[in-house]
């Protein structure tokens, strides 16, 4: 595996970043425009569990940008990315300012996030995407469940 830069695949993350500042305006569909169309996509937010097949991504896309507004981009933090000829990944820390659930005042986000890319057909997809809130150190009992 490399971590030596791809010049499409570079484009792409950053494709993704700018689609994430629209997310957290509300808008899903540049992310959505990001995703493998195939069965086997899968996506995992901070906002339920796990879904697979693209109608149950947008689904659950759409959701989760519901939750936000008034959102803006403050930085992403790339931990690790690793390229090869047909998959990709990048581990970041994403960081955002905006309006959750119904809260009227701005508040920082900051999430965890794996996000895995496949080629097809050429073009870079994300197949899978993992976030959650976990970017501290926690307890032992925090995988717990109360």
């Amino acid at each position: 595996m490399s971590t030596e830069a791809s010049p499409d695949f570079d484009q792409v993350v950053e494709q993704t970043h700018l689609a994430l500042g629209e997310f957290v305006k509300g808008n899903h569909a540049p992310l959505k425009r990001l995703y493998s169309q195939r069965d086997d996509v899968t996506l995992g937010n901070p906002f339920g569990p796990f879904t697979r097949g693209f109608e149950q991504v947008v689904q659950t896309m759409q959701r989760a940008a519901s939750y936000y507004r008034d959102g803006e981009v403050t930085g992403f933090e790339l931990v690790s990315k690793q390229v090869t000829p047909v998959l990709a990944y990048t581990v970041e820390v994403e960081r955002y300012k905006s309006k959750v659930g119904g809260r009227e005042e701005v508040t920082p986000v900051s999430l965890r996030v794996t996000s895995i890319f496949r080629r097809e057909a050429g073009v870079w997809r994300l197949a899978h995407r993992h976030a959650d809130p976990i970017t501290t150190a926690r307890a032992a009992d925090s995988v717990t469940q109360k």
